[in-house]
């Protein structure tokens, strides 16, 4: 039995991927039960989808896909808000048209770019196991940076997120708030970009929030449910990947 979970650990590439799996598994849990609140799981697809020009070009300059995909994603959900306050068009058409345009944007760079270390497959199922340890230590940081400022804003957030007239009233900053917890839903977005690739990181989003949004009522309740969930299902996605041979991304999802 233990050389069942310890063999595939062998391998430092496991232990970096299981490493980057556990983050991920705790850090979209957290973020998606304000996802689910606020109604924004189109919003994380989108993010998802979007930030694939940056990826790209980050390949492209042979740096960390972190540094093209951080700051698309943050200037991506910015603007989200912004075209939907400025313009009067909902939020999911505005979401919509980002999330077509600049996916067909990366698909177009994909296409022209040659010898990249990195397919469409890749791009789209995630690539865990490629990860390095420059990205377990940038992914610890984002997490950490993510889990802090969601400490320090959690009263105002949850407050806005359940009743954003009485919280304007009130006198919180509505707006303010609404775009950072765009920027750090596009930051988890990101973390999560290695692990599940872009068409799963919603499942990880949404999934295991949902499920612990049917057994606790308290948000935190969520959160800490959610968290355990989301990691135990990485670890398992992992195993199962590992030793039958399938994506890792989409076994973490089922």
């Amino acid at each position: 039995m233990f050389e069942v979970l310890l063999d595939p650990f062998q391998y430092s590439f496991m232990i970096r991927a299981l490493l980057v799996s556990i983050l991920v598994g705790i850090m979209s849990p957290i973020i998606g039960s304000y996802v689910i609140t606020r109604g924004l799981a189109f919003m994380g697809d989108a993010l998802a989808h979007a930030v694939m020009p940056g990826l790209i070009i980050a390949f492209l300059l042979g740096v960390s896909p972190f540094a093209g995909a951080a700051p698309t994603g943050v200037a991506v959900a910015i603007l989200i808000g912004v075209l939907t306050r400025r313009t009067g068009i909902s939020e999911d058409t505005t979401i919509g048209i980002m999330f077509a345009g600049l996916f067909a944007v990366g698909l177009v760079l994909l296409s022209l770019s040659t010898n990249l270390p990195i397919n469409l497959e890749d791009l789209l199922l995630g690539q865990v196991l490629g990860v390095s340890w420059l990205d377990v230590y940038l992914t610890l940081g984002l997490c950490a940076f993510v889990v802090f400022l969601l400490s320090v804003f959690h009263k105002e957030l949850v407050f806005s997120s359940f009743d954003p007239l009485g919280a304007k009233v009130s006198g919180l900053p509505t707006m303010l708030l609404d775009y950072l917890l765009l920027v750090l839903l596009a930051l988890v977005v990101i973390i999560a970009l290695q692990a599940v690739g872009i068409v799963l990181v919603m499942a990880m989003l949404v999934t295991p929030s949902a499920t612990a949004y049917l057994l606790v009522r308290r948000l935190p309740s969520v959160m800490a449910v959610g968290a355990t969930l989301g990691a135990c299902s990485a670890i398992s996605g992992l195993y199962l990947s590992y030793y039958f041979d399938i994506p890792s991304g989409a076994a973490m999802t089922l």
